[in-house]
């Protein structure tokens, strides 16, 4: 009928319209362009036209390797897809098992050794002594100070005695300094020396001994008490010259210069560099060698000294001129000895080596037991520390006990002397000038000055309350003598004239002059007013005192 035909039609129409949903259509790429589109069918058909060319023949491990990819490639494709929920729990469950695993330890790989740098060439720029020496000494050596041991007769040597530790074909000492209760010696092989008082870490090295007790019960019974008789209780390893281990010292060391304080000692190798042990004193006591140690048993290197020339020693402090000529200082400085000034809240800065107000070209340096001296290379001397007799050479304040010369100030009175050397005692100098002139000043009234303090004239004196010449303020020369070299002990001197004679003046109360001479409670100091050539059988080279004796 009429009225069913629409209604297949919808029916047909629907299914063609479901159908058509269902199959995927693609647009062709070359939609738009008729031609391009012609000219690509033509192509694909003459391809297919013409005979594929065989491959070549791929071997039997290629093809099976190509099979396997394919067969994991289909696999792949094949798998299903997992939800990403599932996959992001299974990657949760993954890096918490990797979590558990122990955690392998890295081993670092060798890197290759890098080449030590060198080591920079030694730089010599001192030179040691050669000339062997006899020591002879003379003094008090009641705690082996002398170095002849531990024998009876080492107590008082009231003339020179040659030393026979230390004879000079055998150990050959080429240079020897002396400090308060200690000596320390240079030999020609290299070797230091000590001997004397080792309370305080003045000798470097180890002298424990244990002897030296006595039985109180066993001692005769006696109405004197007079100890003349008893043998003396002398440390060997102190009162015998032994030299200090070379194992404390870096290898290929080599010394030139040995100096010794009161408890203190220095040497100087031959690249300018210090080794110091011991310790300082203050007026309060032990102050310390530095600002972390207070007593050095054993030596040790300065690190801030470098390219030294020269070392010389007071009591308790010490000056070191290095080959630019500028000066360095350290130790106790209360007595301004240091040329800086030392606040004593921070009195420990004092041991740290350091420079001050001096010019550069200093080409010598000299100490007295609390003051200083530089000489520049224009003949200028320049002096500071204690000035309570003038030891200076300085008129300013000299007189008063608490007299002191802050920073280097030059001294007039020796200006145009040409001074080749200078030292002090504890409140005397003495300097040799070029002409060999033996110039002494300071204190007088002990007879440090070798001089007749009747002849002298009133304007280089300055007198006590009393009205006697108590100092010498205006450096005068010794007559008589031509000196090459002197020394100062606290208040007696000593000086080897130009023929090698050595001659002594000053306080001699145990017999450190040499003179066989000693005060007595009876009379006056009978110390040469004059000095007077110290006699010896076979000649003096070197004398060394037990009283500070600078050396020569």
């Amino acid at each position: 009928p009429p009225r069913a035909q629409p209604l297949q039609q919808k029916k047909s129409a629907a299914k063609a319209s479901t159908a058509a949903k269902n199959t995927t259509t693609t647009k062709p790429a070359t939609r738009g362009r008729p031609r391009a589109a012609a000219t690509a069918a033509a192509t694909k058909k003459q391809t297919a036209a013409k005979p594929a060319a065989k491959p070549a023949a791929k071997p039997a491990a290629s093809r099976k390797r190509a099979r396997a990819e394919d067969t994991t490639e289909k696999d792949a494709k094949d798998a299903p897809v997992k939800p990403v929920k599932k996959r992001r729990a299974e990657a949760e469950e993954d890096e918490e098992e990797t979590a558990r695993q122990p955690k392998r330890a890295r081993v670092a790989k060798p890197s290759a050794a890098k080449p030590k740098p060198k080591a920079k060439p030694k730089v010599v720029i001192n030179q040691a002594p050669t000339a062997r020496l006899n020591v002879y000494v003379c003094g008090e050596g009641s705690s082996g100070e002398l170095g002849l041991g531990p024998a009876k007769n080492a107590i008082d040597v009231k003339r020179p005695r040659l030393n026979p530790h230390l004879p000079s074909d055998t150990v050959g000492v080429v240079q020897v300094a002396v400090g308060g209760m200690h000596c320390v010696a240079l030999t020609h092989d290299n070797k230091i020396l000590t001997w004397g008082v080792n309370d305080q870490g003045a000798l470097g090295r180890d002298t424990n001994w244990d002897g030296g007790y006595k039985d109180m019960d066993n001692k005769d019974n006696s109405d004197s008490d007079s100890e003349d008789d008893e043998e003396p209780d002398l440390n060997p390893y102190e009162s015998t010259p032994t030299a200090i281990p070379a194992s404390v010292f870096p290898d290929g060391t080599v010394f030139v210069e040995v100096a010794a304080g009161d408890s203190s000692s220095f040497a100087l190798t031959d690249d300018g560099f210090v080794y110091g042990w011991g310790t300082f004193r203050s007026n309060d006591g032990i102050l310390g060698f530095d600002a972390s140690t207070t007593v050095q048993l054993t030596p040790t290197l300065l690190p801030a000294l470098k390219k030294i020339k020269h070392v010389v020693c007071g009591d308790n402090h010490v000056l070191a001129l290095n080959e630019k000529g500028a000066v360095f200082s350290w130790g106790s400085g209360q007595q301004n000895q240091l040329g800086r000034r030392i606040i004593e809240r921070n009195k420990l800065n004092g041991l740290l080596p350091r420079e001050f107000g001096l010019p550069k070209n200093i080409v010598h340096i000299g100490c007295g037991a609390f003051h200083s001296f530089a000489v520049h290379q224009s003949g200028k001397v320049y002096a500071w520390g204690l000035n309570s007799y003038g030891e200076t050479g300085i008129r300013e304040h000299a007189g008063d006990s608490e007299a002191a010369i802050v920073h280097p100030t030059l001294v007039d009175s020796l200006s145009g002397k040409n001074v080749t050397q200078i030292c002090g005692g504890a409140h005397h100098s003495l300097a040799v000038a070029a002409d060999g002139e033996c110039l002494v000043w300071g204190r007088l009234d002990g007879y440090q000055t070798g001089l007749k303090i009747d002849s002298l004239p009133d304007d280089v004196v300055i007198k006590d309350e009393r009205g006697r010449p108590r100092i010498l303020i205006k450096p005068m020369a010794v007559p008589g003598i031509k000196a090459q070299a002197v020394a100062a002990g606290s208040d007696h001197s000593i000086a080897i004239d130009a023929e090698g004679r050595p001659w002594s003046w000053g306080f001699s109360a145990t017999y450190q002059t040499g003179q066989a001479l000693r005060t007595t409670s009876r009379s006056p100091p009978l110390s040469r007013t004059l000095p007077f050539a110290v006699r010896s059988s076979t000649g003096l080279v070197v004398v060394a005192s037990s009283l500070s004796l600078r050396s020569l």
